[in-house]
């Protein structure tokens, strides 16, 4: 079973130094309609919430209804930052010349339900996880690359390495959801931090 509370694993990459405005407007007003912004990308709080609606759904069709929605209460924050942690692993692939198929995906994925036992284990594990099963592949994608990273990379400066390129990145977070930690990859009131669990149950 998929720990929920745990969340994207160590990688790295080189930094790349990128202007990003901050989150926040004259007056330390959050800039309206951001929920944090990555490399000067937007994540708007219509994505953000259009992926919690997601997710919230499959939770109400699912038998375990009520103990999904009562152990998902900061879902979320949970899932922005969930989607930060995934452009900086995406940053640091395309800063170190990694890409992942959507072979390796479709690959990755019948391994691991094999070893899960079958489709609807994981995809109950996954939305115990907070991920609905439409964004399994994506979570897949993201840790493939992940493993990728580190098999590239020196594994004993890897976490440091990608806590350089969150800072690199200039994150800024509505204060809504906290305050984001370049060297944890996590904000301040969150609970994922950069290591995670495989979805073979190992960490890496």
């Amino acid at each position: 079973m998929i720990r929920r509370r745990t969340a994207l694993s160590v990688s790295a990459a080189s930094a790349l130094l990128l202007a990003a405005p901050l989150i926040t407007a004259c007056g330390g007003e959050p800039r309206p309609g951001a929920a944090a912004v990555v490399g000067g990308e937007r994540i708007t709080i219509s994505q953000l919430q259009a992926t919690v609606r997601e997710v919230r759904a499959a939770q109400d069709d699912s038998p375990q209804a009520r103990q999904l929605m009562a152990g998902s209460g900061r879902l979320s924050q949970d899932t922005l930052i969930r989607m930060i942690q995934h452009r900086v692993i995406e940053r640091a692939a395309q800063d170190n010349g990694v890409r992942v198929t959507r072979r390796e995906v479709q690959q990755f994925r019948k391994l691991t339900e094999g070893r899960q036992g079958g489709p609807e284990s994981v995809r109950a594990a996954y939305l115990q996880q907070g991920i609905a099963p439409d964004q399994i592949d994506q979570q897949f994608r993201i840790e493939l690359t992940r493993r990728k990273l580190v098999s590239k990379l020196d594994p004993q400066q890897v976490n440091q390495t990608f806590a350089r390129t969150s800072k690199a990145l200039h994150i800024s977070v509505n204060p809504r959801y906290g305050t984001w930690d370049d060297a944890q990859g996590t904000t301040k009131l969150g609970s994922e931090p950069w290591l995670r669990t495989t979805p073979e149950g190992q960490t890496a």
